[in-house]
């Protein structure tokens, strides 16, 4: 059989869950993916790639076969393809953070609401007759519970009546001293009748109180996922952080409302500017919070479950039943580089798919071995090989060329794309060396020598540089992409380089 053929069987996937066809089949079930289905943790905070979008898939598609969600249902809020539903919200005049929390608990009102009652006639039970009443009268009841539909409903209405009556809150002292704000809302009527508008104010903790005695007639918990709001609000930052602050807030105050859950998907960036200044009950929010973490084995595991998808693979090298470690070894070379002090090709990807804050999103090794396997293909087209087992399948040469590949692409898609105003600041790296000291740098940007500290801070966060000591290096997954030789950019005492295998 040729190699070619083996490496047409093979398939490491999509990196991007919403085009993974089989992600069911290779999922790897992590503590991440047990905490979420069970309940204990409600926030799940990850960086770009480690997998927040496929957790919801395969938690969205298991949750059923799990004892303990028997009476739980979970309702996407949000549209998985195209643009996010929220976006709606930048068409709209900018509103303050109170006015967003009224929106968000009018959202979920109605989308929680109308997916009820369509699944269960209003006559079943006076409670569901209450609620088809509730959402009548304030104009939120709909024959279609889509996101996209309910959204753009609520949207619309405040697009036509945003004024400073139609969406307001009382705000007021507790005894102890807290702020205490009660939203209401004159919800969606068109009615120019004063009267009338005022008949259809309503508090938002007596209307949620309606859904929760709904959801617990019908013996249901309603589990609200929300995810792509690292999306939603790309380019417009003056209604980013008011909206998701004021989803965080509906977050706790739905707290008092048992039977209606918000699962709640961030990226880690996007949360610490969310909570950037202060944010109250913070610890509340840090208590529900998981952030994903990949462990080496994690990762080694996404491997091994994806190439034994491949019967070609699994058959001519007679693999089944091998351990993890063991299908690698059968599928690369000790090595990428030779050489004594040279890592295992193993270590060698790991080095190269992390960024500055130790990283390793499993997007980037899916994206480097999939990128292998074709250049590995081009290779058989020019010179064909006979598949041997005793070989490696795929070479030392084709995961090289991977990786640059793979740079150029993070670089554009991920590091520039995600920057903002950080991007011509990286730019001023480009075909520079890969490791920076505070003279280096105050040089690079333009900036006195005691200001690189602080200068350098947000591009710590990014990822971008990591600090190793008294310097700061560039890590290998952005080199290729900007074109940065190893090396440093300083004179130091020590004379000696270091190793190109870092």
């Amino acid at each position: 059989m040729k190699t070619t053929e083996v490496l047409q069987d093979l398939d490491f996937g999509s990196s991007v869950a919403e085009f993974d066809k089989n992600l069911e089949h290779y999922f790897v079930d992590t503590d991440d993916f047990r905490t979420l289905i069970s309940g204990k943790k409600e926030i799940i905070s990850g960086d770009k790639g480690t997998g927040k979008t496929a957790l919801f898939k395969i938690f969205s598609q298991r949750y059923r076969s799990v004892p303990e969600r028997n009476d739980t249902e979970i309702i996407p809020a949000f549209n998985p393809t195209g643009n996010p539903v929220f976006q709606r919200l930048a068409q709209l005049t900018t509103l303050t953070e109170g006015q967003y929390r009224a929106v968000w608990k009018s959202y979920i009102l109605s989308l929680v609401g109308n997916w009820l009652l369509d699944v269960f006639e209003p006559g079943a039970a006076h409670e569901l007759e209450s609620l088809d009443a509730l959402l009548r009268r304030i104009d939120l009841r709909s024959v279609d519970d889509r996101p996209e539909t309910i959204f753009s409903k609520i949207t619309n209405a405040i697009a036509r009546i945003v004024r400073p009556k139609s969406i307001s809150a009382d705000f007021t002292f507790s005894e102890t001293g807290y702020p205490m704000i009660s939203p209401k809302v004159e919800l969606f009527s068109e009615s120019k009748d004063v009267q009338a508008a005022a008949e259809n104010e309503i508090s938002y903790e007596e209307a949620l109180n309606v859904l929760q005695v709904a959801l617990e007639k019908v013996g249901i918990e309603a589990w609200v996922a929300i995810d792509r709001l690292d999306e939603a609000f790309s380019g417009f930052p003056e209604i980013e952080i008011p909206a998701l602050r004021a989803l965080l807030r509906t977050y706790l105050d739905l707290q008092a409302f048992p039977r209606i859950r918000l699962k709640l998907f961030l990226r880690k960036d996007l949360f610490r500017r969310i909570i950037e200044g202060g944010f109250v009950n913070l610890t509340h929010i840090n208590d529900q919070k998981k952030d994903l973490m990949w462990e080496d084995d994690d990762l080694l595991h996404l491997f091994a479950n994806r190439a034994r998808g491949s019967k070609v693979l699994m058959r001519e090298a007679k693999l089944e039943g091998k351990s993890d470690m063991e299908i690698f070894a059968a599928m690369f070379p000790k090595q990428v580089g030779q050489g004594q002090k040279r890592p295992t090709t193993w270590n060698w990807i790991l080095s190269r798919i992390r960024d500055g804050n130790s990283v390793r999103p499993p997007r980037n090794l899916i994206d480097l071995l999939t990128k292998a396997k074709d250049n590995q293909l081009r290779m058989e087209s020019r010179a064909p090989r006979e598949y041997d087992p005793k070989n490696p399948l795929i070479e030392g040469e084709a995961i090289r060329r991977a990786h640059q590949a793979l740079s150029e692409q993070r670089v554009n898609d991920t590091l520039l794309a995600e920057a903002s105003d950080l991007a011509p600041l990286i730019e001023r790296f480009r075909g520079g060396k890969a490791e920076q000291n505070a003279v280096s740098l105050s040089h690079i940007l333009d900036i006195p020598e005691d200001q690189v500290q602080l200068r350098v801070k947000p591009l710590l966060e990014l990822g971008f540089l990591e600090r190793i000591g008294e310097s700061f290096k560039v890590p290998m997954l952005y080199r290729d992409g900007l074109g940065i030789t190893q090396g440093k950019a300083f004179e130091s005492a020590d004379s000696g380089e270091e190793s190109d295998e870092e």
